[in-house]
């Protein structure tokens, strides 16, 4: 499964450096001013992973706050992508985060980690790591399938497992079989909690100008939950 995601990605790395900030109001207007919100406008001073960077929008984001920022992704040409999007203004790396990470002890302040943990079915290995590399207090904060959406999306498959299945998408006219793994609310939050203390789960809304943007689309979101943001903090 991870070679196929890692090929899916590769895949899809231009229509995400290219389109994707512009085109896909689910990111624009939903996901990321929902994790904005939770991350402090001043970063100076601050070293920040971000733990799956795909093609750099958070990195670059966070180097605007004033962060030094880390970023890491499974897909080569998604970290080539931020590489262009960045340039040398912070430090990309190919890493997979089922794996060990290649960082020190308490190396980070915050762990921004955008839409990435459903490729992953053993969070406890990955947070153990996350843990690890930050500092007394720092944070995570992390953006995740709600379990209403992929309940929806696997079909039959029970809602009480982990388990993988494989969403279609539909991007500048192709389709991608995209693997990934759906687990129930108490999974999503238990795993948290072993390696963090939980400072707030929050189900995203869309924002009031997507309203104005595209009417169906709010009003689809308002009743069809999408995404999760957790925010937890290394005790």
């Amino acid at each position: 499964m991870k070679t196929e995601l890692r090929k899916v990605f590769d895949a899809l790395s231009t229509i995400y450096e290219t389109q994707v900030d512009s085109s896909s109001y689910y990111n624009a207007e939903y996901e990321r001013p929902g994790m904005l919100a939770e991350i402090a406008e001043n970063l100076n001073d601050k070293s920040i992973l971000d733990a799956g960077c795909a093609a750099g929008w958070y990195t670059n984001e966070l180097l605007v706050r004033g962060a030094s920022v880390t970023a890491i992704d499974i897909s080569p040409q998604m970290v080539e992508a931020a590489r262009r999007r960045i340039g040398e203004r912070g430090k990309i790396y190919c890493v997979d985060l089922e794996q060990a990470l290649p960082f020190a002890d308490a190396s980070f302040d915050i762990i921004v980690s955008s839409l990435t943990l459903h490729y992953i079915r053993d969070w406890s290995s990955t947070f153990k790591e996350f843990n690890r590399i930050l500092k007394k207090g720092g944070e995570i904060i992390y953006s995740v399938h709600h379990p209403f959406m992929d309940i929806k999306n696997a079909g039959e498959q029970g809602y009480f497992e982990t388990e993988a299945y494989v969403d279609s998408w539909h991007k500048d006219g192709q389709k991608f079989e995209v693997p990934m793994f759906r687990r129930p609310l108490h999974a999503i939050i238990n795993e948290t909690t072993k390696a963090f203390k939980l400072n707030a789960v929050k189900e995203l809304k869309p924002t009031e100008q997507l309203k104005e943007l595209a009417r169906g689309s709010y009003d689809y979101l308002m009743s069809h939950p999408h995404f999760l943001v957790v925010k937890g903090t290394k005790e």
